[in-house]
């Protein structure tokens, strides 16, 4: 019988047979932790289509297998979802002025679930003045909120200046905040931070402040008081001590 050795086996007559090029070379044994790291890096990997831009996907289509297409369908409308949030959030982002004959349409009936933020004011009264410069700031930072104004005679008739600057905020018709007269929109030192804090308490914004900045006023406010009457409660005392030393010398 006739012995036929096996080619994988690990001989020295094999050895020369490989070297010669007489038998294949010898198969490795797979390793199967470098496979498992290469297929999981394989699964990590982004695809190509998800770096896209929607034009990008459409002119790319052709590339893609059936797999491929299945999969760029669903990111596709991923992606259009996220553009019309998008669109959504960044449709207003200015002050813009109306009438009293838009009030009805921009404001009571303005889209739904959208907030909308009137300032009725009077070119005349400074605080009102004030009040449009803060609203066009707030504006452009929150564009998906509707920031309006409009000249109060036009909406309403006889009002009187004490009640200004007036602020509304609507969301679906009804109004949900309100602001009237210079106190409670503020008062005249009025800041940007204070106005923006005012329209998140009512749920109008969302705002990235933790805290009012107003309390932050009134803390340095009454510690201001706090160190000057312990000022004053000191010089007091001095002026006590120093009557009674003048009294020691005249006697």
């Amino acid at each position: 019988m006739q012995y036929k050795e096996d080619p994988n086996e690990d001989t020295e007559w094999n050895d020369i047979l490989r070297d010669f090029g007489i038998l294949p070379p010898k198969d490795e044994p797979k390793d199967e932790t470098e496979e498992m790291v290469l297929r999981l890096q394989k699964e990590a990997e982004v695809k190509p289509y998800e770096r896209m831009t929607l034009k990008e996907l459409n002119e790319a289509e052709d590339d893609f297998d059936e797999d491929d297409m299945k999969a760029l369908e669903m990111y596709r409308q991923q992606r259009l979802q996220e553009w019309k949030i998008l669109q959504k959030r960044q449709k207003y982002g200015d002050l813009r002025e109306i009438s009293g004959e838009q009030y009805v349409k921009e404001v009571t009936n303005a889209q739904k679930d959208v907030w909308v933020v009137i300032h009725l004011y009077r070119s005349s009264i400074p605080m009102c003045l004030l009040v449009n410069q803060h609203l066009s700031l707030l504006a452009r930072k929150f564009p998906e909120i509707k920031f309006i104004k409009a000249i109060v005679n036009s909406c309403i008739q006889n009002y009187h200046d004490r009640c200004l600057p007036t602020i509304f905020v609507y969301r679906n018709g009804q109004i949900k905040g309100r602001f009237i007269g210079v106190t409670e929109c503020g008062g005249t030192n009025l800041k940007l931070e204070e106005l923006e804090w005012k329209l998140a308490q009512v749920g109008a914004i969302e705002t990235d402040l933790e805290e009012s900045p107003k309390q932050n006023i009134t803390d340095m406010m009454m510690s201001s008081v706090r160190s000057s009457s312990i000022h004053d409660t000191n010089s007091a005392s001095r002026d006590n001590d120093e009557t009674k030393c003048y009294s020691h010398r005249n006697f």
